[in-house]
């Protein structure tokens, strides 16, 4: 029978995430399988992958073939690696220490850059929040100095106002005063 390390739809429309898993070559794609190993949900950033990696590498070594992106997805998390180097060993090429410290060399190097992207991403997040916020205290302030504008032009409408009205009724007063004054004057000359 031909095995094939493959994925899984599961999900609904629009947000996929998939079951890594070994089946029979003639099964359908979502149909019946020997052994799920892992998952991956592309939809998070980065994309998330739990594997089996012992699992992974013994169907490996027993033949099955991985599809296109299953390959991938075996290759980014070093089980592919894994079964290169235990061939170099079956071939005394080298022994099995050497063989793991070198993937221990590749795997730390690997989480090393894995964890740099993940701080990238963490960073331009927090950079895009921050840019957001500044941009927002620049609104803010420009509709504060509107709205205090707005309030120095009422207030100063108010107080000419108040002063137009103050110098009309001194005006009244002085006119009503200027007439009593008038007559008095008239009644002495005469």
């Amino acid at each position: 029978m031909a095995t094939k390390i493959r994925l899984q739809r599961h999900g609904r429309k629009g947000y996929a995430f998939y079951q890594i898993v070994v089946a029979d070559s003639r099964a359908p794609r979502d149909g019946k399988f020997i052994e799920r190993i892992g998952s991956y949900n592309p939809n998070t950033n980065p994309a998330t992958v739990d594997l089996n990696f012992e699992r992974a590498l013994y169907w490996l070594q027993t033949g099955a073939e991985p599809t296109a992106t299953a390959h991938n997805i075996l290759k980014h998390q070093g089980v592919c690696y894994k079964n290169h180097l235990l061939g170099g060993v079956k071939k005394g090429a080298f022994d099995e220490a050497a063989a793991e410290a070198k993937f221990q060399a590749w795997l730390t190097a690997k989480q090393a850059e894995t964890q740099k992207i993940k701080d990238g991403y963490r960073d331009a997040k927090k950079a895009d929040t921050k840019a957001r916020l500044d941009a927002e205290k620049e609104i803010n302030k420009a509709k504060a100095e509107a709205v205090a504008k707005k309030k120095a032009e009422i207030a100063a409408a108010a107080a000419e106002k108040a002063a137009e009205e103050a110098a009309a009724k001194a005006a009244q007063e002085a006119a009503a005063e200027k007439p009593a004054e008038a007559p008095a004057t008239e009644n002495k000359a005469e």
